[in-house]
């Protein structure tokens, strides 16, 4: 069975060991021997050296390569210098092209500026180990400061020294570096540590899989003062305790939106590390307004005004009860919930329509959202997620004992109708992004509209044809159509794999798996085949570069979306009770994978998958129920065992149904069922 399979680990990226070696010497510059030297730890070591007064050349430099994006704090150990306390600078950069004579992104960069885009130090005579962390050799003034923990790939380390840094550092003299290390902080993904895996016919489908694992484990690290996000987002509330940050270099604040995603990667991969999750979803309940408002983050002192990030906290609330089992939860924040969505929202509530409204009068016009979008008036996007998250706190309500006196599905079904009687639009067959503005039509809108329930299914289908007619790249598909470049400069080419994410479930419940692969291959493979590599851009901008520039996160939690969109989808699991109390198994055949295996974690043990053509096992652990749905014709023959279940359209047992191409059967855990289709 496959919970005793190995052939996964082969896919696995996370480093072997905390201490981290160079992978290659891209490039050496001026004065510098045996740069090889750095690619081990032993006695031999690199020598920079730059005569004195000779501060106007280009400086001595060695570029080095990691293989890959990695996170933590450089180590240099130095065999000696000359001395005159010669400096060494050092920039980072998650890709080639921005590595310059600065970091791409530096801490300093988003204030708390104590560097001005590179680290350094002054290297001692004698034999020394210098950590890379956050501080400065000399106070009042700050003189030889370095920035600490980076998230990168590329390295550059070139003997020099500031001007202000005098008589600390000097600029010239000799340098001998013994070996240049990196001790990696965040969650390291080995193969002994993932409860849960995947492997399906299509090697590239696969790697995408562990290349998210590898994006997400990057994220998760401590919430450390002099190691998150410098604007204000430093809290005593989370000091010290395990978070799922934003992304590893960049937005080192974790972010509840980005969680609807990371969340479900982190607990089909690694749930034994959910506390991440949990604590960012209580300390931002316990940050709530007075008026119900949820924060996004910490940053801004728990200020930043977002308008649809404290729905997601309603759905990721929902999947980390889901996932995880833990209803203990619900204890602390089921007060929140009812306040947030009782009262925030109804008050941006249009009477006239039903409808959520972000702007005047309800004085949320300088509101934002995930991509800080200027859009207001009545937003598909906004109303569909509100359809969302009430049916999720309908759900709540149940797992956490509680009635649901406040109707939020009643309110859901309300809110649905008025969506479809004001934002449809008949003549493109797509959802409007929004009442007021240019007439334009979004990804988040449509894609969430189907995902709600709220479309109805010859809607969902039209929709999606839209999306695939005008918002496809070869990137991915575009988060607006062209029209939506008058809310911003190139919104129509440019591609978040975050949103991307309910675009490709919407496609794979819609029945149009072909899509959602070839829409998968295109976003994830050009992340893959250009510079770091593995890890998964914030976003894509125009052409498929970088959409912030160096700014831009390329291992960013919130893109990772491939990885739960295999697992439910092609591997076929998804839980319909908290902890996988109940599943639900149906996988979703496509061209090009004709099997797929693999575990899905739950609280009590992992469900062990293996499907292969026609021929479907289910391995769930003791204690839980489940259906098992598989693909046939309505006049087929299924089988569990040796029993049939399933013939010539009637049922046999267990209670058999048969709907829209899949013959379900219901099963209890404890044992492998084999269901199997002629």
């Amino acid at each position: 069975m496959a919970r005793d399979d190995t052939s996964w680990r082969k896919y696995v990226r996370a480093p072997k060991t905390a201490l981290v070696s160079p992978f290659r010497i891209v490039s050496t510059l001026n004065n510098v021997t045996n740069a090889d030297a750095l690619l081990s730890t032993d006695s031999k070591y690199a020598t920079l050296s730059r005569a004195d007064g000779s501060a106007n050349t280009t400086s001595p430099t060695i570029t080095i390569d990691f293989g890959i994006n990695v996170v933590g704090f450089p180590i240099f150990t130095f065999a000696g210098a000359s001395s005159n306390n010669p400096g060494i600078r050092v920039a980072f950069s998650e890709t080639k092209e921005y590595l310059t004579d600065r970091s791409d992104f530096t801490r300093s960069d988003n204030g708390d500026t104590i560097t001005s885009g590179t680290d350094q130090h002054a290297v001692p005579a004698d034999a020394s180990v210098w950590t890379d962390v956050h501080g400065c050799q000399a106070s009042n003034p700050n003189k030889v400061c370095a920035d600490g923990l980076h998230g990168f790939r590329y390295m550059k380390v070139w003997l020099d020294a500031l001007a202000e840094d005098a008589p600390l550092a000097n600029p010239s003299g000799e340098v001998k570096i013994q070996s240049v290390q990196l001790n990696y902080t965040a969650l390291r993904g080995t193969p002994d540590t993932f409860e849960g895996w995947f492997e399906c016919e299509d090697e590239e489908l696969t790697q995408y899989w562990y290349d998210a694992a590898y994006t997400n484990d990057m994220n998760i690290d401590l919430f450390l003062k002099d190691y998150i996000d410098p604007r204000n987002a430093y809290t005593e509330s989370l000091d010290g305790k395990q978070v799922l940050f934003d992304g590893a270099k960049r937005d080192r604040d974790p972010y509840i939106g980005d969680l609807a995603v990371s969340g479900r990667t982190l607990y089909l991969t690694h749930p034994k590390s959910k506390v991440a999750a949990k604590n960012m979803l209580v300390d931002l309940a316990n940050h709530q307004r007075s008026d119900g408002w949820i924060p996004p983050a910490s940053i801004n002192d728990y200020a930043l005004p977002l308008f649809d990030y404290p729905l997601w906290w309603v759905l990721t609330s929902y999947d980390y009860v889901l996932y995880t089992g833990d209803k203990s939860y619900l204890d602390d924040v089921y007060p929140n919930l009812v306040k947030l969505l009782d009262t925030y929202y109804p008050s941006n509530t249009d009477n006239t329509t039903n409808l959520l409204f972000k702007g005047d009068p309800f004085g949320t016009s300088g509101y934002g959202d995930y991509a800080f979008l200027p859009r207001n008036g009545s937003v598909t996007y906004y109303n569909a997620l509100y359809v969302y998250a009430l049916k999720a706190a309908s759900e709540i309500a149940t797992w956490a004992g509680r009635e649901d006196t406040s109707d939020w599905k009643g309110r859901a079904d309300t809110v649905t109708t008025a969506l479809n009687a004001n934002l449809w639009d008949d003549s493109a067959g797509a959802y409007l992004d929004s009442t007021l503005g240019p007439v334009r039509h979004a990804q988040d809108g449509n894609s969430i509209a189907i995902l709600s329930g709220a479309a109805p299914a010859n809607r969902s289908l039209s929709a999606l044809t839209y999306l695939s007619k005008h918002m496809h790249q070869p990137y991915g598909n575009a988060f607006y159509d062209a029209a939506g470049d008058a809310l911003g400069t190139d919104f129509s080419s440019r591609v978040y794999a975050f949103i991307s994410y309910f675009e490709n479930s919407a496609r794979f419940e819609t029945n149009l798996s072909a899509t959602a692969v070839d829409q998968i291959k295109r976003t994830y493979g050009w992340m893959a085949s250009q510079d770091p590599g593995v890890t998964m851009w914030e976003g894509i901008g125009k052409d498929g570069s970088y959409y912030e520039e160096g700014f831009t996160s390329c291992a960013h939690g919130w893109s990772t979306g491939v990885l739960p969109a295999l697992t439910n989808y092609v591997l076929g699991m998804k839980p319909t009770g908290p902890g996988f109390s109940t599943f639900a198994f149906k996988p979703v055949v496509t061209e090009g994978v004709t099997w797929a295996k693999g575990v899905v974690p739950t609280p009590g043990g992992g469900i062990g998958v293996d499907w292969s053509g026609k021929v479907f096992k289910v391995s769930p652990p003791k204690g839980v129920k489940g259906s098992v749905s598989v693909p046939a014709e309505s006049k087929g023959t299924v089988s569990v065992g040796k029993g049939v279940v399933w013939e010539n359209g009637v049922s046999k047992g267990l209670g058999a149904r048969f709907e829209s191409g899949y013959v379900t059967v219901d099963i209890d855990g404890g044992k492998e069922v084999t269901v199997s289709v002629k």
